[in-house]
């Protein structure tokens, strides 16, 4: 039996997270560079996506 752990976060947790803007935030999950799932009607963005999000931007600053 697998457990997921994850901390799911808001698009405007991530927003403040990240410094983005409401929009560039959707855009980002819309391209699948930033992960996301939805529950119900709500949107939820792992914080591991985040995280991997942010690493995958710095290798690509390198």
């Amino acid at each position: 039996m697998s457990t997921v752990t994850a901390e799911l976060l808001t698009v405007p947790e991530v927003m403040a997270r990240l410094k983005l803007g409401r929009s560039t935030v959707y855009d980002l999950i819309r391209s699948r560079r930033l992960t996301s799932i939805t529950i119900g009607r709500s949107r939820r963005i792992p914080a591991d996506a985040v995280r991997d999000f942010i690493l995958s931007q710095i290798e690509k600053a390198v």
